[in-house]
């Protein structure tokens, strides 16, 4: 979150990424004048995620310096559940550590499943 560039928003939001072999991946939102095509926190650390190689994500946590228990929006929950199992432990943060512990499956219950474009 301290990384983020969140100029016009003034909401910086940081996010993490841990796989079961203990790598941790991280990101921020980074906004752009061309508001709203920024991205958020969510993408930025599957992006580095998948630079970094992958592998079995276990745990994820969002956090918001603003908002308590901040959620991942609707594409970045997509976004998730495309590399995440329905039981990965999303871990919604306030600034006192974590308020609320769910899972992507219950964050995101009818997402889309790319095995099914087969």
């Amino acid at each position: 979150m301290a990384k983020a560039y969140a100029p016009y928003s003034k909401f910086p939001v940081g996010a993490a990424l841990r796989t079961e072999d203990g790598r941790v991946f991280t990101g921020a939102n980074i906004e752009v004048a061309s508001y709203p095509e920024g991205w958020c926190a969510e993408t930025t650390a599957l992006g580095h995620y998948i630079m970094g190689g992958g592998g079995k994500i276990v745990e994820i946590a969002v956090l918001a310096e603003r908002m308590a228990k901040c959620s991942p929006c609707g594409g970045c929950r997509q976004r998730l559940a495309e590399f995440c199992q329905p039981d990965t432990k999303l871990y919604l943060c306030d600034n006192t550590g974590v308020a609320e512990t769910v899972t992507m499956g219950e964050m995101l219950p009818y997402g889309f499943r790319g095995d099914i474009l087969k």
